[in-house]
């Protein structure tokens, strides 16, 4: 099920289950025999992430002692860039994983759905250069930053339209998206201004990490028995909202757990005291709602 706001950005499509399914992993399919298309495939990159902008209080107190301020340090971040065939310039997307960190599998999922739709990909390891193995019951490093410094690393590749980056977020990666995605009272961020994300997808987030406004078109697709980060905080949050700011569709996927596009979890896993089990039907479905958000925004 879905919830949608009227706005004219999404429409709901009138058709069965079973022609959804049948679509959905057609896309699929013709994505992962694609696949070889990749080139380079997974070239490992390293960019820094965004640097923080010094508070207007310490550039005040600065001044009057005459002082350099000196900018905050930034943190160097890896990455796995692939690209469709051809010079571009494509559309790309910044992927994020979740608490748990990057598995391989994953990058390579991710590089494969991506590139197949002609999206050039890259899949940004937070925790790598940072030595940090799982980040899901401490603190989140700053991975707004390295969403940010991945986008303006994209925006200077000659193959990358720098007006047409997503960023999709998985898990914790999709809470970050979706904070990306908020509205703030002040730029945390030394990024220009008119450098940023044209829409973003988050897969099972925590809606409460977000803004009850948004400033990009936004799709959520979690499961209807998440317990970890429960579907219903994202209905309350739609609710909330009342479609203020830029569109968003929910999508909720009835009978599906938390990490629900996960393969390596068919037979399903407890960790830190939530379920995580794969759906295929789920995947399925929500594979397709991707494809067709990120092509509908990506042409504007």
């Amino acid at each position: 099920m879905s919830q949608f706001e009227n706005d004219g950005t999404f429409g709901a499509r009138k058709v069965s289950d079973r022609i959804i399914t049948c679509v959905a992993m057609t896309v699929l399919t013709v994505t992962l025999c694609a696949q070889t298309a990749r080139a380079p495939a997974d070239e490992l990159v390293q960019f820094d992430s965004a640097a923080y902008r010094v508070g207007q209080l310490q550039q005040r107190l600065g001044r009057e002692r005459a002082e350099t301020m000196a900018e905050v340090p930034r943190t160097t971040i890896e990455g796995y860039l692939s690209k469709p065939d051809g010079s571009g310039p494509f559309p790309a997307v910044v992927y994020l994983h979740g608490c748990s960190g990057l598995f391989k599998d994953t990058r390579n999922r991710i590089a494969d759905l991506m590139t197949g739709w002609g999206y050039v990909s890259l899949v940004v390891d937070s925790f790598a250069t940072r030595d940090i193995k799982q980040a899901c019951d401490g603190g989140m490093p700053a991975r707004q930053a390295d969403a940010l410094g991945a986008l303006l690393y994209l925006s200077t590749l000659a193959f990358v339209d720098p007006k047409r980056i997503a960023v999709v977020g998985s898990s914790q990666g999709g809470i970050v998206a979706l904070q990306l995605a908020s509205t703030r009272t002040v730029d945390l961020f030394a990024i220009r201004d008119e450098l940023k994300f044209k829409a973003a997808v988050a897969y099972y987030p925590l809606c409460s990490g977000a803004t009850d406004q948004l400033t990009i078109p936004t799709i959520i697709l979690i499961g209807e028995l998440d317990d970890w980060t429960p579907a219903k905080d994202c209905e309350r949050w739609m609710e909330r909202r009342a479609g203020k700011g830029a569109a968003v569709k929910l999508v909720i996927y009835p009978g599906a757990y938390h990490a629900f596009d996960i393969p390596n979890l068919r037979d399903g896993r407890r960790s830190f005291g939530y379920w995580l089990k794969y759906d295929a039907d789920a995947t399925a479905r929500s594979i397709l709602e991707m494809h067709d958000f990120l092509a509908n925004q990506m042409t504007k």
